[in-house]
């Protein structure tokens, strides 16, 4: 168990990516959303039919006005019943054991003597920026790919590891370019919060637009210029905490 808690991150991204490819092999398993009475005559060979799908358990039927004919065979079914289950059971345990990081031992705190704090901190809305930027350009054009090809359950999983990966990649920046004096455990709370934060703001944005559930070329600068408020804020609030310390110790 030791191991799995020191590799929590590497659990829940292997469990996020599990089930990104379940959503997409269940969806696919399915009548086209589009054109269900299409797929059930060319599969089953019931037309004028409609299609009634369920993801939990996985299951396809074509019904038509007296005949009921299964779309996904029973024993895929199953296997991707049982499938999902260990992978929602993989999710659960990584995010438990990702949470309780922003709790535990906070590390060594790592002093910000010799170091250009000026500098670093531009170097940090800088590079920010520039990668949030980049960042949700991609997560702009795979949100479609995925909600597209893995349906409903597929864009919620994405969602969660969006908010995974944008708070593993803050962490990252705090840690190489973030406010010092600071802690481990300090950066990936700063990391995670301007991650959740920065998506939460496009994300709202998006649903006030009523543009849900695609995001538009606009969330790429909206998601630099909020990580740089954030991040920038961070830096205040460090400083005036290190001021502060100071100020207490020499009196």
């Amino acid at each position: 168990m030791e191991w799995v808690r020191r590799r929590a991150g590497s659990v829940l991204g292997v469990g996020l990516v599990g089930g990104l490819a379940w959503s997409v092999v269940a969806t696919v398993s399915m009548p086209n959303g589009l054109v269900p009475g299409e797929s059930c005559a060319r599969k089953v060979g019931l037309g004028d039919a409609y299609a009634r799908t369920s993801y939990f358990p996985p299951s396809a039927q074509c019904v038509g006005a007296d005949e009921v004919r299964e779309y996904m065979s029973p024993p895929l079914s199953a296997i991707l019943s049982v499938v999902g289950v260990i992978l929602l059971l993989v999710i659960a345990v990584g995010l438990i054991l990702t949470a309780q990081r922003l709790t535990g031992d906070p590390g060594p705190v790592r002093a910000g003597e010799g170091i250009d704090l000026k500098r670093r901190r531009r170097s940090h809305l800088l590079f920010g920026a520039l990668d949030l930027a980049a960042v949700f350009a991609i997560v702009m054009i795979l949100s479609v790919m995925m909600v597209v090809l893995g349906g409903a359950p597929g864009g919620l999983l994405f969602v969660l590891t969006s908010l995974v990966g944008l708070s593993a990649l803050g962490t990252v920046l705090d840690r190489h370019t973030g406010p010092l004096p600071s802690s481990a455990r300090e950066s990936l709370r700063r990391g995670t919060i301007a991650g959740v934060t920065t998506y939460g703001v496009v994300f709202a944005a998006t649903a006030v637009t009523g543009q849900l559930p695609f995001f538009r070329f606009w969330s790429i600068p909206l998601a630099a210029i909020t990580y740089v408020v954030i991040a920038a804020r961070q830096w205040s609030k460090v400083s005036r905490v290190s001021t502060a310390s100071r100020a207490q110790y020499s009196g």
